[in-house]
């Protein structure tokens, strides 16, 4: 328990810290204890270490390998353990990484990259969570326990922190290496985690069974006076055809109003986004947006687009022929992020949709996965995302139309009835407008 109230206390401590300092800290594998000093360059050379760049302000490579070279004979002369040179090197690469100080951007070393590479489209055995991290902090919190699954039967609740994987603390651990090499597993293998129940403020030990989970990123329901309801999980490989027969649905049984939910939704695929999108609005709206944007259509309907560091990237247009001439509503919180920032900003910069809950998260940038040599990878934030309007949400977050946060007694529930939800009832409120 000793250790368990250091964490706790650390991680509140670094957050304070952090947001004072403007840091970003990604985790504690990088710290240093340093204990003395001993003079192994001579004052040039020490002179020249603080020059990093050449004048093109690339890494001046030739000063980097000669510095490399100098700590690896050290290693060799006085190192007191034997040295995992492969450990050693993916450290060095993931340290470069790190440099950019962004935490989007990451190197897998071949064993996470393969790991990252498997077949996730549709299933998976695990135990039925979403998490989400704090970029500040790296503390991973559970925003989302799915009905039925081993987490929800071991009585893991929304808001949650995880703090251990069985003995490994995973407090700013890059997350999709946490989720496919700790959480998930082989069917019937049990995983032990530990979490910080933050109302008891208490730690809980839960185990549970990994097992086959289906996650139906869409449901959907038909509320009174002919209200469609669609709550959409993430945007899957599978969402955009789950929603559209989501919406026939609840066209078929009279739909004369619609409200989205995204609360909790951390964004997913972009083409999926993009097919939703392009099935609710029309082909034809044009929005005055950004004067510099060189459009590729100038008379179809924007939903999205890029720009790379060179102002170039790609852009979405509606192109399918469907849509839907209903009241719109698209309800949002504070982890909504990504894809479901792209589905709110279009709906709301056409005017489309009423946006009510919270400001949402602000991740308005756009990621690659770039394979190297010997089965490696790099992660890396390659351009900026933009609504319609031009708007350039990242780090801003969209403002809702109708601010309401969800009660405080309903944060923790794993499941919440419509009537009961005060966000959903402000939400149907802004229908009735």
């Amino acid at each position: 328990m000793e250790n368990k109230n250091k964490f706790w206390k650390g991680a509140l401590v670094g957050a304070l810290l952090t947001a004072f300092a403007g840091l970003i800290i990604v985790g504690m594998s990088l710290g240093i204890f340093l204990i003395g000093r001993t003079a192994i360059d001579g004052p040039q050379q020490a002179a020249e270490s603080n020059q990093a760049e050449n004048q093109d302000g690339s890494l001046d490579l030739n000063r980097i390998t000669k510095k490399i070279t100098t700590l690896q004979q050290i290693i060799d002369k006085y190192y007191l353990f034997d040295e995992d040179t492969t450990k050693v090197e993916d450290w060095i690469y993931k340290g470069m990484m790190y440099g950019l100080n962004d935490p989007y951007t990451t190197y897998y070393t071949a064993e996470e990259y393969q790991k990252l590479t498997e077949d996730t489209e549709g299933e998976y055995h695990g135990i039925g969570v979403m998490i989400s991290q704090n970029r500040t902090t790296g503390i991973i919190t559970v925003i989302k326990v799915f009905k039925d699954t081993p987490a929800a039967e071991a009585g893991m609740r929304p808001g949650d922190v995880l703090y251990k994987v069985g003995d490994m603390e995973v407090t700013g651990m890059d997350m999709d290496i946490l989720v496919k090499d700790y959480i998930k597993g082989k069917d019937g293998s049990e995983v032990a985690l530990t979490v910080f129940r933050q109302d008891e403020g208490e730690y809980v030990d839960l185990k549970m069974e990994r097992r086959n989970v289906t996650v139906q990123t869409v449901e959907y329901q038909m509320l009174e006076d002919h209200v469609g309801y669609i709550a959409v999980s993430q945007f899957d490989v599978v969402t955009a055809d789950q929603f559209k027969a989501a919406v026939d649905d609840l066209e078929k049984q009279g739909m004369k109003k619609l409200l989205v939910d995204l609360r909790n939704n951390p964004g997913g695929v972009l083409d999926t986004v993009v097919d939703m999108l392009d099935y609710i609005l029309p082909d034809d709206l044009i929005i005055e947006g950004d004067k510099d944007l060189v459009r590729t259509n100038t008379e179809a309907t924007l939903l999205v687009y890029m720009a790379d560091k060179n102002g170039k990237g790609g852009q979405e247009y509606a192109s399918d022929g469907h849509s839907l001439d209903i009241p719109l509503a698209v309800l949002v919180n504070g982890e909504s992020a990504s894809a479901s920032e792209v589905f709110t900003g279009a709906m709301k910069d056409y005017g489309r949709a009423t946006v009510v809950g919270t400001k949402t998260f602000g991740k308005g940038i756009v990621q690659n996965l770039i394979p190297l040599d010997n089965g490696t990878a790099i992660k890396m934030t390659t351009a900026h995302y933009y609504t319609p309007s031009g708007f350039d949400l990242h780090g801003k977050g969209i403002e809702p139309d109708v601010e309401v946060e969800l009660n405080e007694e309903l944060k923790n529930q794993i499941t919440v009835d419509v009537k009961e939800d005060n966000q959903i009832q402000a939400a149907l409120k802004a229908l009735d407008k």
